[in-house]
């Protein structure tokens, strides 16, 4: 079990997805400041319901798991901004969560294992063309990878990988998300993607 700080969101993070954040709450610079100085991680939650910003007598509901985020690189391009790219790392669940006087959320956590590094089968190779062709179509037209949301190495021929891009990638509704980001087969994570792409006629015919 671990003790962390949340950082709750209108998204998911899964692990090695690329996070882009504008920090200007008072809360969450403490909290970032605070990472960057001691080299600490801290925890991405979809936020079921409540805004991202804190409202005066307005709830917040989080979701019961979520990913651990690191920090790559920042910059404070003015006073009271923060500006920072971040990673997902280790998927975890949510055992206890309470928000402080502050408004800052803590939580105790179970970190949950990692994918295993599973080729993708012949069967599903049609999600990772349809990835890389949107990767090459990104590159063509200049896209940053911070506007990417997606970075190198791309690891186009890794199960978990590939499924982990796409479910950042469609637009989903946070619970949907969850569910996938909670999935401890890689490959079954893939086959889901598979049919959200097949129903939505975004793949090539096998």
């Amino acid at each position: 079990m671990l003790a962390i700080s949340l950082f709750p969101l209108n998204t998911v993070l899964f692990p090695d997805g690329h996070l882009p954040l504008q920090v200007f709450e008072v809360r969450y610079l403490d909290l970032i400041k605070r990472c960057i100085a001691e080299d600490e991680q801290f925890g991405v939650v979809p936020l079921l319901e409540g805004s991202e910003v804190q409202l005066p007598e307005q709830e917040q509901v989080l979701s019961s798991a979520g990913t651990m985020a690191r920090i790559l690189d920042w910059s404070a391009p003015m006073p009271g901004l923060l500006r920072v790219s971040c990673v997902g790392t280790t998927r975890f669940q949510v055992r206890s969560a309470e928000r402080l006087r502050h408004g800052l959320w803590v939580a105790d956590v179970d970190p949950l294992d990692g994918d295993r590094v599973v080729p993708v089968p012949e069967e599903q190779q049609n999600v990772a063309d349809a990835l890389a062709a949107l990767i090459r179509s990104l590159e063509k037209k200049q896209v940053s990878t911070a506007n990417m949301h997606l970075a190198p190495p791309y690891r186009l021929d890794d199960a978990g990988w590939v499924a982990n891009r796409w479910c950042e990638l469609l637009r989903l509704d946070l619970r949907d998300k969850q569910r996938l980001l909670l999935q401890d087969n890689p490959v079954l994570r893939l086959e889901l993607i598979q049919d959200l792409l097949s129903e939505n006629g975004l793949l090539a015919s096998q």
